[in-house]
Parts: structure tokens; sequence; C-alpha cells
């Protein structure tokens, strides 16, 4: 070392020290802020008496005092109040009213359920008119119809030619004129060839033959389909026209399945139509069809609508929202107090004594912002209704959970279950080994660095800290033992 560098360090050398003594003196004082702040309990729960110390994460195994669980995790304690065989969790008022919780009653309540769905307007083919040719002839005079046309009742159509009536209305008024039998016979066979009693009336009236009659509309409404011409022949019952009705028109509406209880004939319906905005069109269902569409499992609803004016146009869509047509009762809460988690549906339930506890219930159907209880509570509980998720966090904290689940399993679970994981040795003592293993997703566990047991201390040989495994564990007891182990890889 040359006399440079030794004078350089010599101007160092203090430093040095002085670092490596506050090094010593923070280590002193975390050793002793570890050693007298250990997992304790606070001041405030000093006066209450803890039954036993344990793992939130494996809840079923207990501790006399403070430490660690063979998972390597800090305990708690349990105090001997919060020890009750119910699934259940007490939380302080103060806390309560920190989360703000706000309690709602169950209650028997009219279950006003309403839908709302999409609709198209459509003609009622209850009041369709199908004119029809009652003999053959000739077409001499139409009336400029066309299809759309708005027809009212005994509107013509059409003039068509009989040259067969021609010959029979002759006979028949030779025939009145000596009565008898013959002239009632031979009315009667105006009849049966097809003319109507106003063409006889009107042959009677006049006295002479009327070879040519006008065919008129039977109905008011719509011409849908025309199929006649000035000049055309015409066959005994080819069809002439169409003629929907116009009033009542049909609402088409297609259902889910979900909500198709609501569909039955005489629900009361309210309709709103964009053409029209501002007003509401009532209804009631008067048909709901026998089976579901195939292809989008809804159901096809039709309401009768009125029509008087006829501004309701087919082809129009409408919003609608359909009312069962009698108000059952049922237990009502709010929708906002129920919690899903996927396999079961819960509400936390206030209790006495400030204990909250989750209550698994089955659904109904939905009212607006309540909701049906099939099961599972009675008419004058109390269930939270706001801040539920953070006291089911609290009790799945707690273990409250973990019980309820426990219990409602029809079979307990198997204890031998074997699972699988993969991760590196950190540890190995004989028969105990530590491994850092990655998430177990058999027991919803994360990954993290736990103490395990081996089956037969020999399938350790072969093994080094640093080594990469895999492994299949059981639970056996409190402990966790490894059935079977096998290196995937070696240390870096």
């Amino acid at each position: 070392m040359s006399d440079s560098q030794y004078a350089r360090w010599r101007r160092f050398a203090p430093l040095v020290g002085a670092a490596v003594l506050s090094l010593a003196a923070v280590g002193a004082a975390g050793y002793w802020f570890g050693a007298n702040h250990a997992p304790a309990v606070d001041e405030a729960e000093a006066g209450r008496e803890i039954a036993y110390w344990y793992d939130p994460m494996l809840p079923n195994e207990r501790y006399p005092g403070p430490g660690r669980s063979s998972m390597g995790m800090e305990l708690i304690p349990r105090y001997a109040d919060e020890t009750a065989s119910d699934a259940s969790v007490r939380i302080e008022p103060g806390v309560v009213q920190n989360l703000g919780v706000r309690l709602a009653a169950v209650e028997r309540a009219p279950l006003s359920r309403s839908v709302r769905a999409a609709g198209v307007l459509a003609f009622n083919e209850r009041n369709l008119a199908i004119v029809q040719a009652r003999a053959a002839g000739f077409v001499e005079r139409g009336y400029g119809r066309a299809v759309g046309d708005i027809v009212a009742v005994g509107a013509p159509i059409v003039d068509v030619r009989v040259p067969e009536w021609t010959a029979a209305q002759a006979e028949y008024l030779a025939l009145r004129q000596a009565g008898g039998d013959l002239a009632s016979a031979a009315r009667q066979r105006l009849a049966m060839l097809g003319m109507p009693a106003s063409l006889i009336e009107r042959v009677e009236r006049e006295g002479r033959p009327r070879p040519v009659t006008t065919i008129t509309a039977p109905v008011a409404g719509a011409i849908t389909a025309l199929d006649i011409r000035p000049g055309m022949t015409v066959m005994q019952g080819a069809p002439l026209a169409t003629i929907n009705a116009m009033s009542p028109v049909w609402l088409i509406v297609s259902l889910p399945q979900a909500d198709s209880s609501v569909a039955e004939p005489g629900a009361r319906v309210a309709a709103r139509i964009p053409a029209y905005p501002g007003e509401s069109f009532a209804g009631r269902v008067e048909t709901v069809l026998p089976s579901a569409d195939a292809a989008t499992r809804t159901l096809e609803v039709r309401i009768a609508l009125a029509n008087p004016t006829m501004r309701l146009r087919p082809g129009m869509t409408a919003e609608v929202e359909l009312a069962p047509a009698r108000a059952e009762t049922a237990l009502m809460v709010p929708a906002e107090a129920v919690i899903q988690t996927g396999r079961r549906t819960v509400v936390i339930v206030a209790l006495d004594g400030n204990r909250y506890a989750p209550t698994e219930v089955e659904l109904g159907r939905r009212a607006g912002d309540r909701i049906e209880i099939r099961s599972g509570l009675s008419e004058g509980q109390r269930v939270v209704a706001s801040g539920q998720f953070l006291i089911d966090s609290e009790a799945s904290f707690s273990g409250a959970l973990q019980r309820l689940e426990t219990s409602s399993q029809a079979q307990p679970p198997q204890a031998d279950a074997a699972h699988e994981a993969s991760g590196r040795v950190t540890a190995l003592d004989g028969a105990n080994i530590a491994i850092a293993h990655g998430a177990v997703t058999s027991l919803n566990w994360p990954a993290m660095t736990m103490q395990f047991q081996l089956r037969e201390e020999v399938m350790a040989r072969g093994l080094r800290v640093g080594d990469a495994v895999s492994f299949r564990f059981q639970q056996e007891g409190q402990a966790y033992v490894i059935t079977s182990i096998e290196k995937t890889g070696a240390r870096p």
C-alpha cells in the first residue's frame, strides 16, 4: 500500500466505523421493538378474554398463544364472546356506524312486477274478410281500388256480370206472377245460385232481371290483397280481395322466458309509440301463444289495442310495459341487500348483541328495486342493505362463511384429498421441508412459502435447498404431508 492510499484510508476510517455502529444500533432497536410488539392485543381489546389464536386462512387450526401457523402466517386472537356456534360475526356499534351500515326489514308486500319489452303493430287476423266470386262471370267495372286503400263497410269494390243469373231471374219473375209453390221454388233457386238477398229484393222491386251485381266490402279496413281488374273473367269461388279490419289492431310482443310469468290473458298493458310522443295506449293481453320460439327462446304475446281513429298503423314499433292481472304478496327485501357469490345467494342478517350472520336464501321474482325471498328468511327480520360487503369480508376473515359452507354441503369434504403444486425448496431438515410454492387452485391458496412433512424421510434423498420440485400432498390432522415429490430442476 502506498503512502497516499494509506493516508486516504485513515481519513475515511472514522466514517466507516460510525456507519457500522449505526447499523448495529438500528438492528438492536428493531429486535427490541419486535420482541415487545409481537402480535399482541390492542389496548382496546385488553379487557376481553382470548379463547384461542388462529390463522384466518386455516380457521380449523387453533393455538394456545401467539406465533405463526403451519403456513407461516401470523396468528390473530379469537375472543371468547366470538366463539358462538352459529355462523355470525360480532361488530362493535362504532365500527358499524363508520361502515355506514343501513338495515332494512323483511316484510310482506305486494309483488307488483312489471316487464318492459318491445313490440310491433300488426293486423288483427281475427277481423279478416276474404271476398270471393259466388258465380262465374266477367268484371265489368272497377272502382279504382288498390292494395292499401282504406274502405268502409259496404263500399263498392267491383261490378261483375253473371250470365247464369240472368235466365234464373227472368224465370222467377215469370213464375212470380202466377204465385204458388213454383214461384217459391224459383226464388229459392236464386239464393242457391249465390245471389245475395239484397239483389233478389231489388229484382222483385224493379220487376226486371239484374245480371250485373256489385261486390262490396263486408268489413271496414284496409285492402291487403286485390286480384281483379276490369275485363277479367272470374270463376266461382275465386278470391277477389282481402280486407283487414283496422280496429282493434294487434301488438305482437316477444318476451324472454324469465318474464313469461307476467304474460297471462287479461294482463294490463301500456304501450308508447314513437310516432305519438307523450301518449300512452292502454290494452290487455289477448292471447299467449302455446309454444316458445325455438331459435330465440322467446314467448309471443298478442295484445289488442283499440284503434277507432286508425292512427295505429301495422308495422309501427312500440315500447310496452306489462303488469300482471292480479297482484300477489310475498316476502320482499331490497335487491341491494343480496350478495350473489356464484355458488350461493347470501344476505347478512342483523342479530341481537351486535352480531351479523350470513344467511343463504332462495330468490324469487324481482319487482323494481325489491326482490322476493322464497326461503331462508322470515317476516320481521332485519337485513343489511348497505355496507354488507364489508361485513361479509369481516365474516369471511373470522371464518363464518367457511362454517356456513361446511354446514350447507350434503357431504363433508374428504380429509385425504390429494393436491398438486410446484415450487422451490427453501429449507430441509430431516422429514420437514419448506417449499416456496405457487398457487394451489384446489385449495384456493395463493403463492407462499410454507412448511410440509415428508411421508418418509428417505424421500428427501437427493434434494438440496434451491431445487425446483413438483409434489403431491394431503392434509392429515393439522399437518400437510407430502406423499410424492420429484425434482424438476437443480438450483441455479
